[in-house]
């Protein structure tokens, strides 16, 4: 008996000291509760469609079983059209596809050197878009076999974690630039034929990929001269289609900044390769950024500060000549990394892509582009998303991309998210929302998480992205977030609110749940394909506007984030 009394006295004091570190927990988040206030009448800006912009290095999955499905949710995302890049629209192959390659043997040769050229896989490729309503930000690369000054060896077989050759005889220059810019020329007038002028008049093209490194194996002056005869040939075809560059590697790296400076410098003042006149087309101008993600102590840690300052520094650059300051920009790549094809068994620091650590930085980093944007007066068109889907492939291989074997990951649903939006920003204020400067000089890396939001409204609606983001992937207890909307013109509002966690929306989680099978049966197929769409939490409420004012409250976990819709 006095055993067992003892027993019963240390199971309690137990269970009392977890009472007491539960209520401890629960008492610090309530003090550290954050609070975002939004005002209806402070409009900021538009609310551009710059997130719906993805991209690729594959392009032989756009007509592929999973990439087609995809591509269909995507197009759904939003009323605005939806803009794809992707890379090897000219590299010469059988169209087979694998990690960093695709074909499309647009353009060979005869014995005796002339041209042929053969649109059917570009084509099934661009009717896939055209059929969607998706746009082409067509890349005018990479360097034909048959007209490359260096072209064996031309294929690579590159593979993640292994030392291997990626840079191969499709880097090089062209053998004679006038064959260079007629097939620019006949790859255009082509596309006026097949598609109409007025559908080709609303794509963008773009020459090339990152020539300020390995992707470009010519000089510098021979990309300018590579960009003319390109941007000659398209104008040629069509003189108001839309053609622009460089699209260079880190816009805020010393080689890169040099490039996009001297890019910019030759199409504004330089002597045409082409044309012998002076300048160059230049309608839309384009770079790269990319944050840095490593493995610290067993988690990931991310770091967002450096595709910030690619991005800052993009913008200065394009912002500091009067003839550019107000030209389209698109952020060509904008990613947490640089390598899209690499799995975390290979780098282990990219196991944030499964789960909704990628998710919150997308939220979190969209906003701060917007800011940086607004902040420098530029005109932000697109921030591309380098960030597809890869076919045949293991089950949540932590790849980075949107969805895997059909499956929805849940940084999906943040661009889902985004096309509920509104079309006019409003001003937010959070108390524990990390500021722009800070973000871009260190990220967020301190002891509190970024809990902040962005805001839009239109006549009826006010619809309010709340992301709780920290560096660290590190589990937390709920915080609570008060939401407050002042100067709402109504009494009431139907709020519904809809959620990415370890919860909701959340298909890696789901199938962690299952076992992580590899061979999941077709009725969880079904269950994860359901679980990978955009869910509501709970039921739509009505809350009441007092003075006009509208108060909500809610809590995040650590890398959750919640869309509020406010209707009226």
């Amino acid at each position: 008996m006095k055993s067992r009394y003892i027993q019963q006295i240390i199971t309690l004091t137990i269970m009392g000291l977890m009472f007491s570190q539960k209520s401890t927990a629960q008492e610090k988040a309530k003090r550290d509760s954050a609070s975002i206030v939004i005002d209806y009448n402070n409009e900021v800006g538009a609310m551009n469609p710059i997130w719906a912009w993805f991209g690729h290095d594959e392009p032989n999955y756009t007509y592929m079983k999973d990439g087609k499905i995809l591509l269909s949710e995507l197009a759904l995302l939003s009323p605005a059209p939806v803009h794809l890049r992707v890379h090897n629209l000219l590299t010469t192959g059988d169209g087979t596809a694998a990690l960093k390659w695709g074909s499309t043997n647009a353009y060979t040769e005869d014995a005796n050197g002339h041209p042929i050229y053969n649109w059917r896989i570009i084509d099934s490729i661009f009717d896939v878009y055209v059929k969607l309503g998706i746009k082409p930000y067509a890349q005018i690369g990479f360097m034909p076999e048959a007209l490359s000054t260096h072209p064996k060896p031309y294929r690579h077989n590159w593979q993640p974690g292994k030392s291997n050759e990626l840079f191969t005889g499709w880097t090089y220059p062209p053998k004679d630039y006038h064959k260079w810019e007629e097939l620019v020329y006949q790859w255009v007038k082509h596309s006026v034929e097949r598609y109409g002028q007025k559908e080709v008049e609303s794509w963008y093209w773009e020459v090339w990929n990152e020539p300020n490194i390995g992707y470009w194996s010519g000089t510098r002056d021979e990309f300018f001269k590579l960009y003319d005869y390109a941007a000659h040939g398209v104008k040629r075809a069509l003189p108001s289609a839309k053609v622009g560059g460089p699209e260079v590697a880190g816009g805020g790296s010393p080689g890169g900044v040099n490039f996009l400076n001297a890019f910019i410098q030759h199409c504004i003042h330089g002597t045409n390769y082409a044309t012998g006149q002076i300048g160059s087309p230049l309608d839309v101008i384009s770079f790269h950024a990319k944050g840095q993600p490593k493995l610290v102590d067993g988690h990931v840690r991310m770091n967002m500060a450096p595709q910030l300052q690619d991005i800052e520094s993009g913008f200065k650059i394009v912002a500091s000549y009067p003839e550019t300051k107000y030209i389209p920009i698109v952020i060509g790549e904008s990613d947490p990394e640089g390598c899209a094809a690499c799995g975390m068994a290979t780098s282990p620091e990219n196991a944030y892509r499964n789960g909704t650590l990628y998710s919150s930085y997308t939220a979190a980093s969209f906003a701060r582009e917007y800011l940086l944007a607004d902040s420098l007066q530029i005109n932000l068109m697109g921030a591309v998303s380098w960030s597809f889907e890869f076919e045949n492939q293991p089950w949540f291989y932590g790849y980075r991309d949107l969805a895997t074997n059909g499956v929805d990951k849940p940084v999906l649903n943040i661009f889902r998210m985004l096309g509920l939006m509104g079309p006019i920003r409003l001003g937010v204020t959070g108390s524990q929302m990390t500021n722009l400067q800070s973000m871009v000089n260190s990220s967020a890396s301190g002891v509190k998480s970024d809990i902040g939001a962005l805001a839009t409204k239109s006549a009826a609606s006010v619809i309010v992205m709340v992301w709780n983001y920290h560096d660290d992937d590190i589990p937390s207890v709920p915080q609570p977030i008060s939401i407050v909307v002042n100067n709402l013109p109504v009494k009431t509002v139907q709020l519904t609110e809809y959620r990415i966690d370890d919860r909701y929306s959340n298909s890696y989680q789901v199938w962690k749940n299952m076992g992580s099978p590899q061979h999941p049966s077709a009725k969880q197929i079904s269950k994860l394909e359901k679980s990978g769409l955009l869910q509501q939490k709970g039921v739509i409420t009505k809350v009441m506007v007092h003075g006009g004012k509208a108060e909500m409250n809610i809590s995040l976990k650590r890398q959750g984030v919640s869309l509020l819709k406010l209707a009226w």
